[in-house]
């Protein structure tokens, strides 16, 4: 775990986050004096307007489209350029970089205060009879170029090497393989391949590994695996421990990353797009993200409803929102909670108002058991964990938690600290905290 809340350290980097940011403002307004509260004005028109030209790039076609794209790349340069016509152009941004600065010192002390949470891990002997997947062509031939094959082998390890020709039913193999004694189920490929093996591995309540061999490797990084070099992940097989985490459930299929509904899942059902993503996306956005094509979902969870999002994210357990990296990652794979990030747009005004973050009218972040995706269509096209698929509405998703043990190296990076979002009162009562009465010092 963590410092104790409130020490020294935290609070000091608390501090100093304050006075960096105090000296940013100081600047500014040493620098433009009474004239700083318009420089503020300018800079976030600037803002809202080059949100809102990308709204319209992404929603519109034609000359409408090509007038919004030249004024979001125009309007950056013509904040810098009032600034530097009045003089101001290196003082503020001299206080652009020191309020950066400020913010990652004091993401520091927020992450140092709140600990990190404890990993709750048990020895388990080695396995005798492991059986691993691999996918020769996932990761741009990571199977080959790191040999894991070979290294699987030498290490008492049946390999069964996919053959890219003739697509296999994974989940087959791996049930031939319980059935034929195996006592560990692993896949080197990606994370669609990787959710559907460790569905199975949970059914029959054997241990699962993961061979951090694909493109992205989402479900290896938020399990604390190296994902440079896929073939330390064999280590697990000598030397290992044992980590129980929770599945998501869509329907009746298991994903262990995230199940995407709206206007990118649409898309990428186009036979187009994978030739094409970028002229494929401009050419169906416009239709999906104003309501004109697509079907209209209605998302439930608990007792929140999130009407006509333009996109929807269900996650296996909760990404993190407080750094530019975390949607990247997932503090937890134990909390037993989908995380539930919808995202609804109709106009300018409220693209432009999803610069506030989460505080975002047009945003809802939340996590719960079960969430109902409802559309006013007969089929919904869904993204899981990277595959396209079509499935019958209402699509039920919910977390299995603890379904499955996952088999990791016992020597591994481990997983980075949760960033929390930099919140300016949080920052200030960890700063300075209120004394209470018996305390000393």
């Amino acid at each position: 775990m963590g410092g104790e809340r409130g020490s020294a350290g935290p609070r000091w980097a608390a501090r100093l986050a304050l006075v960096v940011a105090a000296g940013a403002l100081a600047l500014v307004l040493t620098a433009a004096g009474v004239s700083s509260l318009a420089l503020l004005a300018v800079g976030l028109a600037g803002l809202f307007v080059t949100a809102a030209a990308l709204w319209w790039t992404l929603s519109r076609r034609g000359l409408v489209r090509a007038l919004a794209a030249v004024l979001a790349l125009l309007t950056p340069g013509a904040v810098l350029v009032a600034y530097a016509a009045v003089g101001l152009l290196w003082p503020v941004l001299a206080a652009l970089a020191l309020w950066a600065v400020a913010a990652l010192i004091g993401g520091h002390a927020l992450t140092e205060d709140a600990g990190h949470a404890e990993e709750r891990t048990r020895s388990t002997p080695p396995p005798k009879a492991p059986f691993l997947i691999m996918n020769p062509r996932s990761g741009g031939g990571k199977v080959g170029r790191f040999d894991l094959v070979a290294k699987a082998r030498a290490r008492g390890a049946e390999v069964a090497v996919l053959d890219p020709e003739h697509p296999q039913d994974v989940e087959e193999l791996a049930r031939q393989a319980v059935a034929g004694g195996a006592d560990l189920l692993g896949v080197a490929g990606g994370d669609g391949t990787q959710a559907l093996v460790a569905g199975v591995a949970a059914e029959h309540g054997l241990p699962f590994m993961v061979i951090s061999a694909g493109t992205r490797n989402h479900f290896a990084m938020d399990l604390g695996l190296d994902r440079e070099d896929p073939s330390t992940c064999l280590d697990a097989l000598s030397d290992g421990v044992e980590l129980r985490v929770d599945l998501g459930l869509i329907g009746k299929r298991v994903f262990v990353n995230t199940a995407s509904f709206g206007a990118y899942a649409t898309v990428v059902q186009s036979p187009a797009y994978r030739d094409d993503k970028v002229r494929t996306i401009l050419r169906e956005l416009p239709d999906l993200l104003t309501h004109h094509t697509g079907p209209r979902l209605t998302v439930r969870a608990g007792p929140v409803a999130i009407e006509a999002p333009q996109g929807v994210l269900i996650s296996n357990n909760p990404y993190g929102l407080g750094d530019a990296a975390g949607l990247g990652r997932r503090p937890r794979l134990d909390s037993g909670a989908l995380g539930v990030l919808g995202v609804g747009v109709d106009n300018a005004a409220q693209a432009a108002g999803l610069l506030r973050g989460q505080q975002a009218r047009g945003l809802t972040s939340l996590a719960a058991e079960e969430v109902v995706v409802d559309a006013d269509a007969p089929d919904v096209p869904v993204g899981v964990d990277g595959e396209a698929l079509q499935l019958p509405a209402p699509v039920v998703c919910r977390v299995m938690p603890g379904a499955l043990r996952v088999r990791v190296p016992r020597d591994r990076p481990g997983v980075p600290a949760a960033k929390p979002p930099v919140d300016w009162r949080a920052l200030t009562r960890l700063a300075f905290p209120r004394r209470t009465r018996g305390t000393t010092g």
